[in-house]
């Protein structure tokens, strides 16, 4: 009988084109779907004629997996990923390996592998990014858990995984437990800023300059040539394009009331419980939020409608403050990046995970949303500067922000006065104000908590860790 060299569980659109993906590169597949019809669908039209095997149960699954078995799910996250592993267990034999190829929260991770590795399996829970054109042709994919069981699944991983200019797949273990889930987390707050960045700077032009969507095309063409080449600019100037068969720009016709899937969410919360500052990200989540909430707005604006804003951000300089959104853009990038990389550094400290940041940058390089030409400058600052703390700190970044900081603040004030809300630019630039401040007004907190809670404080002419109390009153 014909055996297969992984199984997969679950043909949804990004398990089917995974699937799809490996039997391309001439693995054998089995497959399973609850919704047994998907199964037929499947074997019999896009993997017609390919080495595939349609199960119709997972045990049927199990039976055609050749040893050590290797079981992929691309299933909902949460409780469906326990319900199916309960499934599996019964079925499996020790060193047998289960892979959750969906977008998990880390801490669920390292429940799962620690529960599984007790009982003689191994686990590996893997962030996979590029959507369902990266699933078919090539994602960005971030493994971890049991290293144990990384040499079984390398050479299916790596050889599905997209390739960068110099050949290397985008696929490297990352660590132990959660690490993978993790660095796909703090992938997807980068995300979220990035995207937040792009869409505050079309905003400027499309309100602030009252540019065509062909000139914002053309503009965001132009910056792809630029330091800010990237995946997300590049089909932001796509979307710009794009009219429906009356002519009109789709863009103009999208409710503009963003959605989401949590992934952002995570990073948020988990920045609070590592205590990692993470401003533009976090302000990059909550503006989702804002913008759902857009009866409220559309209330408010008309109860506002003569508080004198005009949104218009410059009159006869509209190239002088296109090149200033340009250069805000990058230096707000380098801040996203900068805060996720953070929170990487202070996970791999609480769960001592040795995490590789340069080759963080060399996974994302191709394959994944967030991929950009400046993840070879992130590489750079990482392999050259040995224990660096913060990506502002690198010395391949400060002459970049040094030089784009008078546009960065120039737009941002022009953006407070026009009245265009600009969140993760502002917040960015708050967070670099802060960050290279050596006497901030915190203080003046620490005095206000110890009068009113006796919480105690340090002082600038004593050693860190020693706190002395005011009896404020007296």
């Amino acid at each position: 009988m014909k055996q297969a060299q992984i199984g997969l569980i679950g043909l949804a659109v990004m398990g089917e084109n995974l699937a799809m993906n490996m039997l391309s590169k001439g693995f054998t597949v089995a497959v399973y779907n609850r919704t047994q019809a998907k199964v037929s669908e499947f074997v019999s039209g896009r993997a017609r004629q390919m080495n595939v095997i349609g199960c119709y149960s997972v045990a049927e699954l199990v039976r055609s997996l050749a040893k050590p078995r290797l079981v992929m799910m691309m299933i909902k996250a949460g409780q469906p990923v326990d319900d199916m592993i309960d499934e599996l267990i019964p079925l499996l034999d020790p060193g047998d390996i289960i892979i959750d190829g969906g977008n998990a929260h880390f801490m669920d991770t390292r429940r799962r592998v620690k529960l599984l590795e007790n009982q003689g399996f191994y686990f590996i829970g893997t962030g996979i990014s590029g959507g369902e054109e990266g699933a078919l042709k090539g994602p960005s994919i971030m493994p971890g858990g049991s290293h144990e069981a990384w040499p079984a699944v390398k050479p299916i991983f790596q050889s599905i995984a997209a390739k960068a200019s110099d050949g290397a797949p985008c696929c490297e273990w990352i660590g132990p437990d959660g690490a993978g889930h993790f660095v796909k987390m703090v992938h997807n707050g980068i995300e979220y800023g990035d995207m937040q960045i792009i869409s505050e700077a079309y905003h400027l032009m499309r309100d602030g300059l009252s540019l065509s969507a062909e000139e914002m095309q053309d503009i965001f063409r132009r910056w792809n040539e630029t330091e800010l080449n990237s995946y997300l600019i590049e089909i932001t100037a796509a979307i710009l394009g794009v009219r429906n068969a009356e002519g009109s720009l789709v863009l103009d016709t999208i409710l503009d009331a963003a959605g989401q899937k949590g992934t952002g969410q995570w990073t948020s919360q988990t920045a609070l419980d590592l205590g990692v500052p993470l401003d533009l990200i976090n302000e990059a989540v909550f503006t989702r939020y804002l913008s759902a909430l857009k009866e409220e707005r559309v209330a408010a604006a008309a109860i506002y409608n003569d508080a004198g804003i005009d949104r218009k951000l410059a009159d006869g300089q509209t190239e002088i403050v296109v090149e200033s959104i340009r250069q805000a853009v990058y230096a707000a990038k380098i801040v996203s990046y900068a805060q996720g990389y953070a929170l990487m550094q202070a996970a791999a400290r609480l769960y001592n995970w040795p995490l590789d940041y340069a080759g963080i940058a060399m996974i994302w390089r191709e394959g994944c949303i967030i991929r950009s030409v400046l993840l070879e400058k992130i590489r750079q600052a990482f392999t050259e500067q040995e224990g660096l703390k913060n990506l502002l700190t690198a010395t391949v970044f400060h002459n970049m922000i040094a030089s784009s900081l008078p546009a960065w603040r120039e737009v941002v004030s022009r953006a407070v006065e026009a009245g265009i809300p600009v969140p993760a630019l502002s917040a960015g630039l708050n967070y670099f104000h802060g960050y290279i401040s050596d006497n901030l007004p915190a203080n003046l907190i620490q005095a206000q908590r110890d009068f009113f809670g006796a919480h105690t404080y340090e002082r600038i002419d004593a050693p860190r860790g020693q706190f002395f109390h005011t009896e404020w009153n007296d």
